[in-house]
């Protein structure tokens, strides 16, 4: 049974081979597996630690192509279940001059909205030490129950329960309907990781040290924001700092924020403490291997084809020899 578990929204990724030109322009895309919780569970598996999905997908060959490019990265997929009435979601993405994407996503009702709790395999739930998912499996139902069930089971059975909102906003009727549902998520969470917008939604103001202590208030015991090239910054009762990011040549940004939170999860998971008494080093040390396992993502196209396995981020850390001494504490 897999340590870590990822359930969310297959996603295949159709990528504009021509950056900085929009979605009404662009006549070049090339295919890529993706779905944000997809692909930390691939992110995760390639960095060596024992993942597995729960989701469904259309019983079509963008579906295969998913199972067959999770299982190549070492995912197990025996809960990838197919459903023959409806499709594997689609999502165009246009890439800007500086590498940044933006979706279009194109099934009405693709198959991983029809995930109910009665797919789930309770015990196959209960052996995991970690629960990750994402937010966009909590806008509609049947999908939001299923997401709950397990991480009700999840954090009966004691894992370390993570989220990354991943706001998207055509997944939703109104950002206030996000925002109240995020919330409620949050509440219910040890780990969450969000953007820096999403701090300014979730947290209520784009102040980093601010934004996090009201979510931390709300009980998560660990909190990251993101920022891009500029690293990230994490918040914990051990402390709280601005780690720098990596200088890299950007190809595109798909999929970073999703090995940033592979790097995070592997971290957690190794680590002979439980989240609460992780120490500052030790903290500084998970995530600056998550900035270099997001900053190798950036020098590739799509998300999973882009991940790094722990060979490559481990060579990164030893050629620039970033240390804790690089950060800036709040």
């Amino acid at each position: 049974m897999p340590d870590i578990i990822c359930l969310g929204e297959p996603v295949i990724d159709m990528v504009s081979t021509q950056p900085g030109i929009s979605l009404v322009e662009v006549t070049s895309f090339e295919k890529a597996a993706g779905g944000a919780p997809l692909n930390v569970a691939a992110g995760c598996a390639l960095l060596g630690a024992d993942v597995g999905v729960i989701c469904k997908l259309g019983d079509d060959g963008l579906g295969q192509f998913m199972r067959l490019t999770m299982d190549a990265c070492g995912v197990d997929t025996s809960q990838m279940l197919s459903d023959p009435d409806h499709a594997t979601q689609i999502a165009f993405v246009g890439v800007d001059p500086h590498g940044v994407p933006t979706f279009e996503f194109h099934i009405r009702q693709p198959a991983h909205e029809i995930l109910s709790p009665g797919d789930l395999d309770a015990d196959y739930i209960a052996s995991a030490e970690i629960y990750h998912f994402g937010a966009i499996t909590l806008a509609r139902e049947p999908m939001r129950s299923a997401t709950y069930a397990a991480l009700q089971i999840a954090a009966d059975n004691g894992a370390l329960i993570s989220l990354d909102p991943n706001y998207r906003p055509t997944m939703w009727p109104d950002e206030d309907s996000a925002i109240r549902v995020a919330l409620e998520a949050v509440e219910q969470c040890d780990f969450v990781k969000v953007s820096k917008a999403e701090l300014e939604l979730l947290g209520g103001t784009d102040d980093l040290l601010r934004g996090c202590a009201n979510l931390y208030s709300m009980g998560p015991e660990l909190i990251a924001v993101t920022l891009g090239a500029e690293g990230c910054f994490f918040y914990h009762e051990a402390g709280s700092a601005h780690l720098p990011g990596f200088a890299v040549p950007v190809d595109e940004t798909t999929g970073c924020g999703d090995a940033f939170v592979a790097g995070v999860l592997v971290g957690l998971l190794e680590s002979d403490n439980d989240i609460a008494g992780l120490g500052y080093d030790e903290l500084v040390d998970i995530f600056t291997y998550a900035n270099a396992a997001a900053a190798i993502t950036a020098t590739g196209k799509g998300a999973i084809p882009s991940l790094p396995g722990r060979e490559e981020v481990d060579e990164m850390l030893q050629r620039t020899g970033l240390r804790p001494e690089d950060t800036t504490d709040l």
